[in-house]
Protein backbone atom coordinates (compact mmCIF):
# COMPACT_ATOMS: atom_id res chain seq x y z
CA UNK A 1 0.00 0.00 0.00
CA UNK A 2 1.94 3.61 -0.61
CA UNK A 3 2.48 5.22 2.14
CA UNK A 4 0.59 8.32 1.27
CA UNK A 5 -3.22 6.25 1.98
CA UNK A 6 -4.39 5.77 5.44
CA UNK A 7 -7.34 3.71 6.83
CA UNK A 8 -10.36 5.19 8.28
CA UNK A 9 -11.56 2.24 10.40
CA UNK A 10 -14.41 1.88 13.01
CA UNK A 11 -12.88 2.88 15.88
CA UNK A 12 -12.12 6.24 14.13
CA UNK A 13 -15.26 7.07 14.00
CA UNK A 14 -15.96 5.68 17.51
CA UNK A 15 -13.19 8.46 18.57
CA UNK A 16 -14.42 11.42 16.68
CA UNK A 17 -17.74 10.88 18.40
CA UNK A 18 -16.70 11.21 21.71
CA UNK A 19 -15.04 14.04 21.00
CA UNK A 20 -18.30 15.47 19.45
CA UNK A 21 -17.63 16.11 16.33
CA UNK A 22 -19.89 15.36 13.49
CA UNK A 23 -17.62 15.11 10.42
CA UNK A 24 -14.61 13.26 9.32
CA UNK A 25 -12.39 14.31 6.57
CA UNK A 26 -11.67 11.38 3.52
CA UNK A 27 -8.54 12.97 1.85
CA UNK A 28 -8.48 11.24 -1.63
CA UNK A 29 -6.40 7.80 -1.61
CA UNK A 30 -8.13 7.57 1.87
CA UNK A 31 -9.77 4.03 2.53
CA UNK A 32 -12.96 4.18 4.20
CA UNK A 33 -13.94 0.45 5.69
CA UNK A 34 -17.38 -1.17 5.68
CA UNK A 35 -17.56 -1.07 9.38
CA UNK A 36 -16.43 2.72 9.70
CA UNK A 37 -19.30 3.65 7.20
CA UNK A 38 -22.18 1.36 9.20
CA UNK A 39 -20.45 3.13 12.26
CA UNK A 40 -20.68 6.73 10.86
CA UNK A 41 -24.31 5.94 9.88
CA UNK A 42 -25.43 4.67 13.17
CA UNK A 43 -24.00 7.84 15.01
CA UNK A 44 -24.72 10.69 12.39
CA UNK A 45 -21.45 11.65 11.60
CA UNK A 46 -20.57 12.41 7.97
CA UNK A 47 -17.96 11.50 5.47
CA UNK A 48 -16.86 14.35 3.76
CA UNK A 49 -14.19 14.47 0.93
CA UNK A 50 -11.36 16.12 1.26
CA UNK A 51 -9.33 18.46 1.92
CA UNK A 52 -12.05 20.96 3.63
CA UNK A 53 -11.49 24.36 3.29
CA UNK A 54 -10.45 25.69 6.91
CA UNK A 55 -11.20 29.30 8.67
CA UNK A 56 -7.75 31.14 8.68
CA UNK A 57 -5.75 31.04 12.11
CA UNK A 58 -6.71 34.17 13.65
CA UNK A 59 -3.53 36.31 13.86
CA UNK A 60 -3.62 38.49 17.78
CA UNK A 61 -3.36 42.23 17.51
CA UNK A 62 -1.03 43.50 19.69
CA UNK A 63 -2.31 47.32 19.09
CA UNK A 64 -5.76 46.47 20.39
CA UNK A 65 -3.83 44.50 23.27
CA UNK A 66 -1.78 47.34 24.36
CA UNK A 67 -4.50 49.80 23.67
CA UNK A 68 -6.84 47.97 26.02
CA UNK A 69 -4.12 47.33 28.84
CA UNK A 70 -3.31 51.11 28.87
CA UNK A 71 -7.10 52.19 28.76
CA UNK A 72 -8.09 49.52 31.48
CA UNK A 73 -9.37 51.88 33.72
CA UNK A 74 -10.50 54.63 31.36
CA UNK A 75 -13.33 55.56 28.79
CA UNK A 76 -11.54 54.28 25.77
CA UNK A 77 -11.15 50.95 27.33
CA UNK A 78 -11.75 48.17 24.68
CA UNK A 79 -13.36 44.72 25.46
CA UNK A 80 -12.18 41.84 23.77
CA UNK A 81 -14.15 39.68 21.59
CA UNK A 82 -16.14 36.79 22.65
CA UNK A 83 -14.05 33.63 22.46
CA UNK A 84 -15.41 31.85 19.02
CA UNK A 85 -15.35 28.02 18.16
CA UNK A 86 -13.32 26.92 15.10
CA UNK A 87 -15.84 24.58 13.92
CA UNK A 88 -18.83 24.89 14.69
CA UNK A 89 -21.83 22.34 13.37
CA UNK A 90 -24.92 22.75 12.15
CA UNK A 91 -27.78 20.57 14.03
CA UNK A 92 -29.96 18.32 11.54
CA UNK A 93 -33.13 18.53 13.39
CA UNK A 94 -33.61 21.00 16.34
CA UNK A 95 -37.09 20.70 18.43
CA UNK A 96 -39.02 23.19 20.49
CA UNK A 97 -41.43 21.84 22.69
CA UNK A 98 -44.01 24.75 23.09
CA UNK A 99 -44.24 27.21 21.23
CA UNK A 100 -45.22 30.48 23.55
CA UNK A 101 -43.41 33.32 23.94
CA UNK A 102 -40.15 31.29 24.91
CA UNK A 103 -40.65 28.41 22.26
CA UNK A 104 -41.54 31.03 19.48
CA UNK A 105 -38.64 33.27 19.63
CA UNK A 106 -36.07 30.87 20.27
CA UNK A 107 -37.64 29.01 16.99
CA UNK A 108 -37.13 32.43 15.22
CA UNK A 109 -34.02 33.35 16.56
CA UNK A 110 -32.01 29.62 15.94
CA UNK A 111 -34.17 29.48 12.26
CA UNK A 112 -32.67 33.42 11.88
CA UNK A 113 -29.65 32.08 12.78
CA UNK A 114 -29.53 29.17 10.62
CA UNK A 115 -28.12 27.23 13.13
CA UNK A 116 -30.37 23.83 12.08
CA UNK A 117 -31.39 22.24 9.02
CA UNK A 118 -34.42 21.79 10.10
CA UNK A 119 -36.43 23.30 13.31
CA UNK A 120 -39.65 21.96 14.43
CA UNK A 121 -42.31 23.59 17.25
CA UNK A 122 -44.78 21.42 18.50
CA UNK A 123 -47.26 22.61 20.60
CA UNK A 124 -50.92 21.36 22.37
CA UNK A 125 -53.11 24.26 20.90
CA UNK A 126 -53.83 23.54 17.33
CA UNK A 127 -52.79 25.89 14.69
CA UNK A 128 -50.18 27.44 17.22
CA UNK A 129 -46.90 25.97 16.41
CA UNK A 130 -48.25 25.49 12.28
CA UNK A 131 -48.65 29.24 12.15
CA UNK A 132 -45.54 29.84 13.96
CA UNK A 133 -43.88 27.72 10.96
CA UNK A 134 -45.92 29.35 8.35
CA UNK A 135 -45.03 32.92 9.62
CA UNK A 136 -41.36 32.07 10.01
CA UNK A 137 -40.96 30.56 6.81
CA UNK A 138 -42.65 34.01 5.44
CA UNK A 139 -39.95 35.39 7.20
CA UNK A 140 -36.99 33.27 5.10
CA UNK A 141 -37.81 35.36 2.09
CA UNK A 142 -36.68 38.44 3.95
CA UNK A 143 -33.69 36.75 6.13
CA UNK A 144 -32.69 34.00 3.46
CA UNK A 145 -32.64 31.98 5.96
CA UNK A 146 -31.92 28.09 5.27
CA UNK A 147 -33.59 26.59 7.53
CA UNK A 148 -36.64 24.70 6.80
CA UNK A 149 -39.01 25.30 9.74
CA UNK A 150 -42.36 22.77 10.59
CA UNK A 151 -44.80 22.72 13.12
CA UNK A 152 -47.82 20.85 14.66
CA UNK A 153 -49.44 18.92 17.93
CA UNK A 154 -47.59 16.05 18.59
CA UNK A 155 -45.03 14.90 20.01
CA UNK A 156 -43.85 12.46 17.65
CA UNK A 157 -42.70 15.73 15.72
CA UNK A 158 -39.33 15.57 17.67
CA UNK A 159 -37.80 12.08 16.17
CA UNK A 160 -34.47 12.41 15.08
CA UNK A 161 -33.64 15.40 17.00
CA UNK A 162 -29.46 16.43 17.79
CA UNK A 163 -31.25 19.12 20.79
CA UNK A 164 -34.80 19.07 22.32
CA UNK A 165 -35.59 22.66 24.06
CA UNK A 166 -37.82 22.18 26.47
CA UNK A 167 -40.32 25.49 27.01
CA UNK A 168 -43.89 23.83 28.02
CA UNK A 169 -45.56 24.65 30.78
CA UNK A 170 -47.92 27.10 32.66
CA UNK A 171 -46.17 30.33 33.20
CA UNK A 172 -45.73 32.22 36.12
CA UNK A 173 -48.63 34.43 37.04
CA UNK A 174 -47.59 37.75 39.47
CA UNK A 175 -47.24 36.94 43.04
CA UNK A 176 -45.91 33.43 42.59
CA UNK A 177 -42.73 31.54 42.90
CA UNK A 178 -41.47 29.55 40.49
CA UNK A 179 -41.26 26.78 42.98
CA UNK A 180 -45.06 27.20 42.91
CA UNK A 181 -45.31 25.33 39.74
CA UNK A 182 -43.47 22.31 40.69
CA UNK A 183 -46.58 20.11 40.77
CA UNK A 184 -48.55 21.87 37.51
CA UNK A 185 -45.66 21.15 35.15
CA UNK A 186 -44.10 18.33 36.39
CA UNK A 187 -46.89 16.14 34.74
CA UNK A 188 -46.09 18.57 31.44
CA UNK A 189 -42.43 18.03 30.99
CA UNK A 190 -42.84 14.10 32.35
CA UNK A 191 -44.83 13.40 29.05
CA UNK A 192 -42.44 15.51 26.91
CA UNK A 193 -39.42 13.04 28.49
CA UNK A 194 -41.35 9.97 27.49
CA UNK A 195 -42.11 11.24 23.72
CA UNK A 196 -38.42 12.35 23.78
CA UNK A 197 -36.95 9.05 24.91
CA UNK A 198 -38.98 7.15 22.63
CA UNK A 199 -38.83 9.02 19.67
CA UNK A 200 -35.21 10.94 20.11
CA UNK A 201 -33.41 8.82 22.04
CA UNK A 202 -29.80 9.87 21.03
CA UNK A 203 -30.84 13.58 21.76
CA UNK A 204 -29.48 16.55 24.24
CA UNK A 205 -32.06 17.93 26.10
CA UNK A 206 -32.59 21.13 27.26
CA UNK A 207 -35.13 22.26 29.42
CA UNK A 208 -36.43 25.92 30.14
CA UNK A 209 -39.66 24.80 31.95
CA UNK A 210 -40.02 26.68 36.02
CA UNK A 211 -38.91 25.63 38.07
CA UNK A 212 -35.68 25.29 36.10
CA UNK A 213 -33.72 22.97 38.14
CA UNK A 214 -36.62 20.88 39.56
CA UNK A 215 -37.65 20.17 35.62
CA UNK A 216 -34.92 19.20 34.80
CA UNK A 217 -34.35 16.37 37.43
CA UNK A 218 -37.39 15.13 36.46
CA UNK A 219 -36.20 14.98 32.87
CA UNK A 220 -33.42 13.61 33.74
CA UNK A 221 -35.39 10.75 35.54
CA UNK A 222 -37.89 10.16 32.95
CA UNK A 223 -35.82 9.78 30.21
CA UNK A 224 -33.07 7.83 31.80
CA UNK A 225 -30.47 9.99 29.98
CA UNK A 226 -27.04 10.45 31.13
CA UNK A 227 -26.43 13.91 33.06
CA UNK A 228 -24.35 15.03 30.11
CA UNK A 229 -27.55 15.07 27.77
CA UNK A 230 -29.75 16.74 29.84
CA UNK A 231 -29.16 20.28 30.81
CA UNK A 232 -31.10 23.07 32.11
CA UNK A 233 -30.78 26.68 30.92
CA UNK A 234 -30.81 28.81 34.58
CA UNK A 235 -27.31 30.70 35.09
CA UNK A 236 -26.99 31.62 31.19
CA UNK A 237 -30.23 33.96 31.63
CA UNK A 238 -29.38 35.07 35.47
CA UNK A 239 -25.61 35.80 34.64
CA UNK A 240 -27.03 37.86 30.88
CA UNK A 241 -29.93 40.14 34.33
CA UNK A 242 -26.59 40.22 36.17
CA UNK A 243 -24.38 42.13 33.65
CA UNK A 244 -26.83 44.10 32.84
CA UNK A 245 -27.21 45.63 36.36
CA UNK A 246 -23.67 45.95 37.06
CA UNK A 247 -23.02 48.15 33.52
CA UNK A 248 -26.41 50.11 34.29
CA UNK A 249 -25.17 51.09 37.88
CA UNK A 250 -21.42 51.64 36.83
CA UNK A 251 -22.17 53.80 33.37
CA UNK A 252 -20.57 51.50 31.32
CA UNK A 253 -21.26 49.62 28.26
CA UNK A 254 -22.96 45.68 29.09
CA UNK A 255 -20.11 44.04 27.10
CA UNK A 256 -17.55 45.60 29.65
CA UNK A 257 -18.82 43.39 32.42
CA UNK A 258 -17.96 39.96 32.75
CA UNK A 259 -20.13 38.16 35.61
CA UNK A 260 -21.61 34.87 36.03
CA UNK A 261 -24.38 33.78 38.12
CA UNK A 262 -24.48 30.03 39.44
CA UNK A 263 -26.83 27.55 42.06
CA UNK A 264 -30.44 27.58 41.59
CA UNK A 265 -32.99 29.69 38.70
CA UNK A 266 -34.79 31.73 41.82
CA UNK A 267 -34.56 32.71 44.61
CA UNK A 268 -31.18 30.73 45.57
CA UNK A 269 -29.09 32.00 43.28
CA UNK A 270 -25.52 32.94 43.24
CA UNK A 271 -24.22 36.01 41.70
CA UNK A 272 -20.51 35.06 41.61
CA UNK A 273 -18.95 38.80 42.86
CA UNK A 274 -15.57 38.08 43.65
CA UNK A 275 -15.29 36.70 39.85
CA UNK A 276 -17.09 39.65 38.39
CA UNK A 277 -14.98 42.58 36.68
CA UNK A 278 -16.41 45.88 35.30
CA UNK A 279 -13.67 46.71 32.25
CA UNK A 280 -11.27 43.70 33.13
CA UNK A 281 -11.03 44.95 37.27
CA UNK A 282 -12.74 43.79 40.32
CA UNK A 283 -16.32 45.33 40.93
CA UNK A 284 -15.18 47.42 44.34
CA UNK A 285 -13.14 49.80 41.71
CA UNK A 286 -15.83 50.98 39.55
CA UNK A 287 -19.05 50.52 42.42
CA UNK A 288 -19.29 50.87 46.40
CA UNK A 289 -20.19 47.82 48.25
CA UNK A 290 -24.20 49.13 48.62
CA UNK A 291 -24.25 49.63 44.90
CA UNK A 292 -23.16 45.82 44.47
CA UNK A 293 -25.64 44.66 47.06
CA UNK A 294 -28.27 46.59 44.91
CA UNK A 295 -27.35 44.76 41.41
CA UNK A 296 -27.31 41.02 43.25
CA UNK A 297 -30.69 41.63 44.58
CA UNK A 298 -31.93 43.58 41.06
CA UNK A 299 -30.46 40.31 39.68
CA UNK A 300 -32.82 37.87 41.98
CA UNK A 301 -35.79 40.12 41.35
CA UNK A 302 -35.41 40.61 37.93
CA UNK A 303 -37.59 37.49 36.78
CA UNK A 304 -40.60 38.47 39.06
CA UNK A 305 -40.32 42.34 38.11
CA UNK A 306 -41.07 41.26 34.26
CA UNK A 307 -44.16 39.08 35.56
CA UNK A 308 -45.19 41.81 38.03
CA UNK A 309 -45.46 44.19 35.14
CA UNK A 310 -46.60 41.83 32.21
CA UNK A 311 -49.35 40.52 34.36
CA UNK A 312 -50.59 37.47 31.93
CA UNK A 313 -47.14 35.75 31.69
CA UNK A 314 -43.03 36.16 32.30
CA UNK A 315 -40.53 36.73 30.49
CA UNK A 316 -39.68 35.80 27.03
CA UNK A 317 -37.13 37.47 24.94
CA UNK A 318 -34.29 37.13 26.88
CA UNK A 319 -34.88 33.84 27.80
CA UNK A 320 -35.44 32.75 24.24
CA UNK A 321 -31.52 34.35 24.01
CA UNK A 322 -30.06 32.40 26.61
CA UNK A 323 -31.26 29.49 25.25
CA UNK A 324 -29.60 29.94 22.32
CA UNK A 325 -26.38 31.19 23.54
CA UNK A 326 -26.37 27.71 24.92
CA UNK A 327 -27.24 25.92 21.60
CA UNK A 328 -24.36 28.05 19.92
CA UNK A 329 -21.85 26.92 22.78
CA UNK A 330 -23.62 22.90 22.25
CA UNK A 331 -22.82 23.53 18.34
CA UNK A 332 -19.39 25.11 19.01
CA UNK A 333 -19.83 28.43 17.72
CA UNK A 334 -19.25 29.60 20.87
CA UNK A 335 -16.12 28.62 23.24
CA UNK A 336 -15.34 28.69 27.18
CA UNK A 337 -17.75 27.61 29.78
CA UNK A 338 -21.47 28.63 30.51
CA UNK A 339 -23.94 28.56 33.24
CA UNK A 340 -26.27 25.60 33.05
CA UNK A 341 -27.75 23.38 35.52
CA UNK A 342 -26.51 19.66 35.12
CA UNK A 343 -26.68 17.23 37.76
CA UNK A 344 -23.39 17.31 40.18
CA UNK A 345 -21.55 14.17 41.32
CA UNK A 346 -19.43 15.02 43.61
CA UNK A 347 -18.15 18.50 41.92
CA UNK A 348 -18.15 21.33 44.09
CA UNK A 349 -18.54 19.72 47.07
CA UNK A 350 -21.89 18.53 46.31
CA UNK A 351 -23.64 15.15 45.26
CA UNK A 352 -26.53 14.39 43.30
CA UNK A 353 -28.21 17.46 42.84
CA UNK A 354 -29.04 19.68 39.38
CA UNK A 355 -27.49 23.02 39.67
CA UNK A 356 -26.15 25.77 37.93
CA UNK A 357 -22.05 25.67 37.12
CA UNK A 358 -20.02 26.67 34.90
CA UNK A 359 -20.05 24.05 31.91
CA UNK A 360 -18.38 23.16 28.96
CA UNK A 361 -20.43 22.08 26.15
CA UNK A 362 -20.38 20.09 22.86
CA UNK A 363 -22.77 18.50 19.93
CA UNK A 364 -22.99 15.48 22.63
CA UNK A 365 -24.05 17.64 25.79
CA UNK A 366 -21.97 17.97 28.51
CA UNK A 367 -18.01 17.73 27.85
CA UNK A 368 -16.82 19.03 31.77
CA UNK A 369 -17.68 20.70 34.68
CA UNK A 370 -15.51 23.88 35.39
CA UNK A 371 -14.57 24.07 39.44
CA UNK A 372 -13.80 27.83 39.14
CA UNK A 373 -12.39 29.27 42.43
CA UNK A 374 -15.07 30.74 44.58
CA UNK A 375 -15.20 32.93 47.93
CA UNK A 376 -15.98 31.07 51.11
CA UNK A 377 -18.96 32.82 51.26
CA UNK A 378 -20.14 31.94 47.70
CA UNK A 379 -19.43 28.06 47.90
CA UNK A 380 -21.66 28.08 51.07
CA UNK A 381 -23.99 29.72 49.31
CA UNK A 382 -23.93 26.72 46.59
CA UNK A 383 -24.51 24.15 49.18
CA UNK A 384 -27.55 25.83 50.45
CA UNK A 385 -28.61 26.36 46.88
CA UNK A 386 -28.35 22.53 46.87
CA UNK A 387 -30.10 21.91 49.64
CA UNK A 388 -33.37 24.21 49.21
CA UNK A 389 -33.45 22.15 46.12
CA UNK A 390 -33.51 18.60 47.23
CA UNK A 391 -35.87 19.62 49.92
CA UNK A 392 -38.52 21.15 47.52
CA UNK A 393 -38.39 17.23 45.57
CA UNK A 394 -38.24 15.63 48.22
CA UNK A 395 -41.59 17.59 49.18
CA UNK A 396 -43.25 17.74 46.29
CA UNK A 397 -42.64 13.22 46.13
CA UNK A 398 -44.07 13.09 49.93
CA UNK A 399 -47.35 11.92 49.87
CA UNK A 400 -49.85 13.94 51.11
CA UNK A 401 -50.94 13.99 54.93
CA UNK A 402 -47.39 12.33 55.73
CA UNK A 403 -44.88 13.64 58.22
Amino acid sequence: MPADRRVIGSEHVERASRRGRRHIEVLPGTIVTAEARDSAARLRIALRAGPLDRPAVPVPDGTAALVRGLYRRGAKWMPPARPEGRNPVRFDRLAVVGAGGVGANVAHLAANAGMADEVVVVDIVPGLAESLAVDLAHASGLTRSRSRVTGGTGLGLVAGADVAVVTAGRPRAPGMDRADLLEANRRTVRSVAESIRTASPGAVVLVVSNPLDEMTVEMLRATEFPRERVLGMAGTLDSARFREALARTAGVEVDEVEAMVLGSHGAEMVPVVSRARIRGAPLERHLRRAQIDACVERTVAAGARVVALRKTGSATLAPAHAVVEVLEHLRGARAGAVPVSVRLDGEFGIEGVVLGVPCRLGPRGLIEIEEIPLAQAERSALSRAAAAIRSRIDGAERPVGAS
